[in-house]
């Protein structure tokens, strides 16, 4: 890790210091301002990458992450905004050159999906998809709605690290028990015969405020049910060490006004698809190009979320 700050700062350093030679070079007319331009461009994004990443500071921040997506109210509407979200990330993801594999999905009743949980694996991961956590809403004219209304949905985006064996989380036994069921697609041959999917409900209490509730997790990645265990109680173990750190962080984080406040639940971007734009409420960086964000190129509101809030 060091070694990464220190090579960079030597590329940035190199970056700057041929902008300024090349400032000298085009009063001699040696270089072009089209040249000196593209110098100054090289080393903008130099030192941006390098202010981004150190925004990730966090311990958590490197880790693998569990994105976990819910349709809200609305049928099918929302369940198809759903899958236009999970699309979203798995195009994002293979963007960035992130391994994604789906652990569990449930169809939605006509079209689109009511949810799905994706592992996300590669290089700070949990760091850079920590921006989505919260209710995302789109507003169109839904193609489900006979009088073409404009409707609007909501989808939950839930993100949480993926921890590994290096990180010892305590499992009360005695507050864990396991359900089985067939896994399958919607019918036909993707039908599972033998129950291999599995549920885990954990009777979770809140050591800091004695507060009780059931933690669900399944998990049909495969047709093997031990593997398929095994996942379900590495995402358990997620679940449980992010509630840890968000006690940590909330402990140490100071609210200085509404809108900075972070909160799973509350509404953090609108898509509206007829006014061709998408802004972010928590930053108010916007685009209108809804097309490529759908496509899965949200860098820059990424990179907005975490400048301003990386810090905290």
């Amino acid at each position: 890790m060091l070694r990464f700050w220190i090579d960079s700062s030597k590329e940035v350093e190199q970056a700057v210091g041929e902008v300024e030679v090349g400032f000298d070079f085009v009063k001699e007319g040696v270089i072009s301002e089209e040249e000196l331009d593209n110098l100054y461009s090289v080393a903008k994004d130099k030192i941006e990458k390098l202010e981004l990443r150190n925004m990730l500071r966090g311990e958590e921040d490197k880790m693998d992450a569990i994105l976990k997506i819910n349709s809200g109210a609305g049928g099918t509407e929302s369940q198809d905004w759903a899958s236009m979200l999970m699309r979203l990330y798995l195009r994002w993801c293979e963007r960035h050159g992130y391994k994604t594999s789906i652990e569990h999905l449930i169809d939605g009743d006509e079209a689109g999906i009511k949810s799905v949980t994706i592992s996300v694996e590669g290089a700070f991961a949990y760091g850079y998809l920590k921006s989505e956590n919260g209710v995302h809403r789109l507003v169109r004219v839904s193609p489900y709605n006979a009088q073409g209304k404009r409707m609007t949905s909501f989808a939950s985006v839930f993100v949480t690290p993926l921890i590994d064996d290096t990180i010892e989380i305590e499992i009360d036994p005695a507050r864990l028990t396991w359900d089985t069921f067939r896994s399958g697609g919607a019918g036909g041959q993707n039908v599972n015969k033998v129950e291999s999917g599995v549920r885990a409900r954990y009777q979770y209490k809140d050591p800091y405020t004695g507060e009780e509730e059931e933690i669900l997790v399944e998990n049909t990645e495969t047709r093997d049910q031990p593997k398929n265990r095994e996942n379900a109680l590495r995402n358990l173990k997620s679940i449980l060490y992010n509630k840890e750190l968000q006690h940590r962080q909330e402990e140490q984080r100071k609210v200085e006004d509404s809108k900075k406040k972070i909160e799973w639940g509350s509404q953090i971007r609108s898509y509206v698809f007829d006014d061709r734009r998408v802004k972010d409420h928590r930053t108010n960086y916007q685009t209108s190009n809804v097309n490529g964000v759908m496509d899965g190129d949200i860098d820059e509101f990424i990179k907005a979320y975490l400048m301003e809030f990386g810090a905290e």
